[in-house]
């Protein structure tokens, strides 16, 4: 079977009735590619739920139908939350509200460090079988030595070390160390602050022989570094997202919704991540779907929170802006964001999928989206690839 079909739906010229009209690929019939695309559901490895603790940013339901609404079947969620997820009492509150709540798949992440702060190692035995890797995303573990016992705990149990590379000691300003931030006085975050922590942990990688996984990669000296690794044979995988690939430093406003960590960086560095892509280096899109309350983005720049939301938003991006002008074709995206995160994850795909309407053309309102975030710069901009279903198991989403 064919990775990507184009099709019409039976008895469809809207949207499917009931899941019976319409639950696989058996129920469609090949036709001009000027209709419906039907794909591979999606699976996002980096995305904030926010539940348990944060539930008015986001929660399980929320989170999991803006997925549905982007093609996502299956989202690995991040640990920041509350309490964190660093030992089996604290990841069966999260495990609870998936199992009670969630629409798609949704695997948890377990925390590297206790409370995520980098000083105690977190129970990964305890946790092991019920989270697909671990993380201490939003934080950078400083620790040479706290992150190599991470790395030797890890490869012993069979998982992977997925790193938010940040060097504590570099943070503090709100967006890249470039052009704009010296043009309107906003201190700057400089690309060393990740790629510095990346080196790291792969001289470990190499020592050690775990397997690593480096999130939402946003610099050109971090592209190479990777490179480099992959090379030399170390078990290292890597993530970027839509927005580091369409916008840089240039584009930023004002406005809390182009705030994100890693920040948008120099044109050099999107170049550089599109040529990372191109030749293997980077090996998936991840959203970073970190959704915030409308009071906590409303700050501007300086003070809004980090974070936008990605889920309904990414596949129209990349089609409109790498696939549409001929950077990528339409098959690498799928591989992308479908089959390399769960190759790698070890996450299964089963009767999902999702219908598009790959030439219509929307302007994204985030008045519109399931998530409870907002904050998308994206907002206003008019995309290709409008989402008509997901399946998932076999059902359809509403």
């Amino acid at each position: 079977m064919d990775r990507i079909q184009y099709a019409t739906p039976i008895n469809m010229p809207n949207q499917p009735k009931s899941a019976s009209e319409f639950s696989s690929f058996s129920d469609l019939r090949a036709i001009d590619k000027t209709e419906y695309t039907v794909i591979p559901g999606f699976c996002d490895v980096h995305v904030h739920f926010r539940e348990p603790g944060f539930c008015c940013k986001e929660d399980i339901a929320t989170g999991s139908l803006a997925a549905a609404k982007g093609g996502y079947t299956a989202v690995c969620t991040m640990p920041n939350l509350n309490p964190v997820p660093d030992s089996k009492e604290h990841l069966q509150l999260q495990l609870d509200a998936i199992k009670e709540k969630a629409l798609i798949s949704v695997y948890p992440y377990g925390a590297i460090t206790v409370g995520e702060l980098g000083n105690t190692l977190a129970d990964l035995e305890g946790m092991a079988e019920k989270v697909v890797a671990f993380s201490d995303d939003g934080r950078g573990v400083q620790s040479d030595e706290m992150m190599a016992q991470a790395m030797r705990r890890a490869k012993a149990l069979g998982k992977i070390i997925a790193a938010h590379t940040e060097v504590n000691a570099l943070k503090g300003g709100c967006i890249h160390l470039g052009d704009y931030a010296k043009a309107h006085g906003h201190k700057g975050i400089p690309s060393a602050c990740e790629y510095l922590q990346i080196e790291r942990d792969l001289k470990l990688v190499s020592e050690i022989g775990c397997a690593y996984h480096v999130c939402h990669v946003s610099a050109k000296e971090s592209v190479d570094l990777i490179r480099k690794a992959k090379k030399a044979g170390l078990d290292v995988t890597c993530e970027t997202a839509p927005h580091y690939l369409i916008f840089d430093d240039s584009n930023l406003q004002e406005d809390g919704k182009w705030k994100m960590n890693p920040p948008l960086r120099s044109a050099a560095d999107k170049e550089a991540l599109i040529e990372g892509i191109l030749d293997g280096t980077i090996d998936m899109i991840a959203t970073d779907h970190a959704p915030h309350t409308a009071e906590e983005k409303s700050r501007g720049l300086e003070e809004s929170l980090f974070g936008i939301v990605g889920l309904e938003t990414a596949f129209p991006a990349m089609y409109t802006h790498l696939v549409k002008p001929g950077i990528l074709t339409l098959e690498k995206v799928v591989d992308l964001m479908a089959y390399a995160p769960r190759k790698r994850f070890q996450i299964p795909l089963g009767n999902d999928w999702s219908l598009w309407d790959l030439n219509r053309k929307y302007t994204v309102d985030p008045q519109a989206f399931a998530t409870k975030g907002r904050a998308t710069p994206f907002e206003g901009m008019e995309l290709y690839g409008k989402h008509v279903a997901t399946v998932f198991g076999g059902n359809l989403m509403k």
